[in-house]
């Protein structure tokens, strides 16, 4: 947004990049590019992997809207992990939907019913809210359990007509389920991106900042965090059937795990740098890097990871991107607003 000095002074513009954030996101695009072609280049567990690494980075990234922008710190997330996961496996199973539109559909569902669930949590604040979003997870997992159609406790398996349907081979399944992963992970991003550079993402900053000065200049709190929730619910949603759609199978215990699904994702989240789009990509990487090295170490692996997300909390409060930002002076997704005052052109 551009324009001049009532009185004829210098102009002034209201940017949010830099030349260097958009290099930096050319080179994320054809990063982002390369991978699409991994199928090709890449080996079956390498694909795996990163599978596994998109769909945290989605759900990491979801929960750092809510909780880094919209300041709803929820430990429930697993709850729309399992509806989305057992969404697609009944439509798939019992209602001949195609497995790769169910995934869709996963999201609608879990969005639909993060409606009834906000209205139950969003009367809780602060330490009482987190808790309540983690005792309704309990009891969608307790619910589903109790649903013997569904094999009840020990869960389910895709039908083999069903995982046939998605492609011939097994070799083509693995890819198009990772095209999704990296779709979804894609999008997950992208969406924060352009929420938080609308006229919503100003809302959730001045929320962020300041709830009454946020209200004070006419901002709906609560609606605005109603959508979010809504929203993120969706593509949380989707992640879980895509999860599942990978593994073939699932399980109460598995599909609402909140050791797998909201304190795994928290710790991305909390060591990459919360508030900041990037913090879930730099802490995905982080994870998996030391999930690869430590992992053979067992319970000490999990004290480990512990020691080190207090510690980022201590030393870094902003997380491993918030020192590198110091240092770089740069952000890859910028979405603060700078005014940038350019001088008087000269008439001669």
């Amino acid at each position: 947004m551009t324009g001049p000095d009532s009185r004829g002074g210098p102009r002034f513009e209201v940017c949010t990049g830099t030349p260097g954030s958009r290099i930096t996101l050319a080179l994320l695009v054809l990063a982002a590019a390369a991978l699409a072609t991994g199928p090709w280049w890449l080996g079956r567990a390498e694909l795996r992997l990163l599978v596994e690494v998109c769909t945290y980075v989605s759900l990491a990234s979801m929960w750092n809207l809510l909780a880094g922008y919209a300041g709803l710190v929820s430990i429930g997330q697993q709850a729309f992990v399992g509806v989305g996961g057992y969404t697609l496996f009944t439509l798939a199973a019992f209602a001949g939907v195609p497995p790769l539109l169910g995934v869709g559909l996963a999201g609608l569902a879990a969005a639909v019913l993060a409606v009834p669930t906000a209205a139950a949590a969003f009367r809780l604040k602060g330490a009482y809210f987190a808790i309540g979003t983690w005792v309704i997870a309990e009891v969608y997992m307790l619910g589903v359990a109790q649903v013997q159609a569904l094999g009840g406790g020990s869960g389910m398996s895709l039908p083999v007509r069903v995982v046939k349907s998605i492609a011939d081979t097994k070799a083509l399944r693995e890819s198009l389920v990772y095209w999704l992963a990296l779709g979804l992970a894609v999008l997950s991003v992208a969406a924060v991106y352009f929420i938080l550079r609308s006229r919503h993402g100003l809302a959730l900053t001045a929320i962020r900042d300041s709830e009454p000065a946020a209200e004070s200049v006419g901002v709906d709190n609560a609606r605005t965090r109603y959508l979010v929730y809504v929203a993120a619910a969706g593509v949380t949603g989707m992640t879980g059937a895509l999860i599942f759609l990978s593994k073939l199978r699932i399980s109460p215990d598995a599909a609402f795990s909140v050791v797998d699904w909201t304190a795994y994702v928290i710790f991305i989240v909390v060591i990459g740098g919360i508030g900041r789009i990037e913090g879930p990509l730099v802490g995905a990487l982080v994870f998996f890097t030391l999930r690869g090295l430590l992992a053979d170490l067992g319970s000490l692996y999990l004290i480990l990871l512990g020691v080190l997300a207090a510690g980022v909390m201590l030393k870094a409060p902003h997380g491993l991107w918030g020192l590198l930002r110091e240092r770089l002076g740069m952000d890859l997704f910028p979405v603060e607003r700078r005014l940038v005052v350019r001088p008087e052109k000269s008439d001669s």
